[in-house]
């Protein structure tokens, strides 16, 4: 997994359950129910933009953290393809986010890439 993502799964059927399942525990604070969707060595990248500084964590206990802080955002989050994979995009504010999903053959989500750069947000279909 280091340094190379993983191509998706075919099956975004299935793709969509595990994402669904990923922001239904997050809104009911379900912890180990986020981590229980994520790969033990989950990367998550959050790019703000030259402003403010980007953030990388990994590890699904860490992930799964940073995701209950943020919970409040899940009823603002509208299932979409995120470069061919199923993601999301929360508007809040006015102020699109965009994570995405990348998923191993387990079904654990491997990466969650956010972009809240409003010049890359702003390139968002």
């Amino acid at each position: 997994m280091r340094g190379v993502a993983p191509a998706p799964d075919a099956d975004l059927a299935r793709q969509r359950e595990v994402v669904d399942a990923f922001f239904a525990a997050s809104r009911d604070g379900d912890f180990e129910a986020l981590v229980s969707v994520l790969h033990p060595d989950v990367d998550l990248r959050a790019d703000a933009g030259p402003l403010l500084p980007s953030i990388r964590l990994r590890g699904a206990d860490v992930v799964a953290g940073q995701a209950l802080m943020f919970s409040k955002l899940v009823p603002y989050v509208h299932p979409v393809l995120v470069n061919g994979a199923p993601g999301a995009v929360a508007i809040r504010n006015g102020k699109p986010f965009s994570p995405r999903q990348l998923h191993r053959p387990q079904w654990k989500i491997v990466a969650i890439v956010m972009v809240t750069d409003p010049s890359g947000c702003a390139r968002l279909t």
